[in-house]
């Protein structure tokens, strides 16, 4: 065969086994990204508020979003602020897609365990933890409740504890279990309906409750059974949450809310009727009335929780949500647990050297302190 001139046509390209198209870690910068609220996540989607006076727009549109794959291992979690391209006109079948998520103002965490190095994100952006406890059917549990209180400290969130069923046991030892460490207490009562609808509970507990969570972002949590489904939808009407009953054999109660949710909280009546004053018609598929008028705060519902592990607070973290005990602890030798059985420990000097008429109030305050440690690394009461 004779030699002859090569050209362009003979030229045989291989493919290459990682593919032809180089890859490249620059991302796009979305400029023309919208923000959206995260008010729902079901199974891989989001539920979106896009829009509204927080967004400097008239209109506020309810989007479903899916995560963009630069986020596949990031957790978007319900009070997320985050970032969104594509589809925002919300119409049925569009689907926009999350690109970026904002920084957080507080990240409320839990584990499966004390020794679970997997921290499991409940949600972002609240204010307030709402811990709902009956008093009875289910008896209180003291452990959950201070773990809760630490998770929240941790945060940086204020607590509020919301007892419910005090028509059935008195509040009064939880108050003074609580109150010491500045967690606010609020109580709930309820009454045979006239309509069929068997308990309900009394307005003008739900108007205190009410009253406590208005202008801000709360997220209730509580053990299955306790009731915050049912003061869920007697503070938001339109929210419609499952409600259970209480196993009469173990005494818990059956989970009824599957995911967590945020809710706008209606402003309510001053004479203790529960009616939003809007129109804007009822929520659809866990999304919030998208007419901002007559709302006041954001109520995000959660599961019923069985556990709440500790394992990502450090002890120092949470003693710093005590600005009095911390600023003592500070002549504590290095190394001092600050728990009962610490050897010379400042806290317990500090008891010692108080006036007569404040050392009651200081020692329950330390207990109530220590008995809170000693659920960052003990177990549920």
């Amino acid at each position: 065969m004779g030699r002859r001139d090569l050209d362009e046509s003979d030229f045989r390209s291989r493919p290459s086994k990682r593919g032809s198209r180089p890859r490249t870690k620059q991302r796009p910068e979305h400029s023309d990204a919208v923000t959206g609220l995260v008010t729902g996540v079901d199974r891989g989607r989001y539920t979106l508020l896009v829009g509204g006076a927080a967004a400097g727009l008239a209109d506020e549109t309810v989007v479903t979003a899916m995560k963009a794959r630069e986020l596949t291992r990031t957790r978007v979690v319900v009070g997320d602020r985050v970032d969104v391209v594509g589809d925002t006109s919300g119409e049925e079948g569009s689907l926009a897609r999350i690109v970026r998520i904002q920084e957080r103002t507080s990240t409320l965490r839990r584990t499966a365990d004390d020794t679970d190095p997997y921290e499991r994100i409940v949600v972002a952006n609240a204010d307030q933890l709402v811990i709902v406890t009956a008093l009875a059917q289910p008896e209180p549990r003291t452990g959950m409740i201070d773990r809760c209180v630490v998770a929240a400290y941790d945060a940086g969130m204020s607590v509020l504890l919301c007892l419910t069923k005090a028509d059935l046991a008195s509040p009064d030892e939880l108050r003074a279990l609580y109150e010491p460490l500045g967690v606010e207490v609020v109580v709930t009562r309820r009454t045979p309906s006239d309509d069929d609808a068997g308990i309900t509970l009394v307005p003008e507990s739900v108007e205190e409750v009410r009253g406590r969570l208005r202008g801000l972002v709360s997220v209730l949590v509580g053990h299955s059974g306790v009731g915050k489904s049912t003061l869920i939808n007697a503070l938001v009407p339109d929210a419609r949450r499952a409600t259970g009953v209480v196993n009469d054999v173990t005494g818990r109660g059956r989970h009824t809310s599957t995911s967590a949710v945020a809710l706008r909280l209606p402003v309510g009546d001053p004479g203790g009727t529960d009616a939003p004053d809007s129109d804007a018609g009822p929520d659809v598929d866990g999304a919030p009335a998208t007419d901002g008028a007559g709302f006041d705060g954001w109520v995000i519902d959660t599961p019923g929780v069985r556990s709440f592990g500790l394992a990502h607070v450090e002890v120092a973290h949470l003693l710093h949500a005590f600005e009095d005990l911390d600023e003592v602890a500070q002549d504590c030798p290095r190394g001092c647990t600050h728990l009962a059985d610490a050897p010379d420990c400042a806290l317990d000097d500090w008891i010692e050297a108080s006036p007569e008429d404040e050392r009651p109030a200081r020692a329950a305050r330390l207990a109530s302190f220590r008995r809170l440690l000693s659920s960052r690394t003990g177990s549920d009461a």
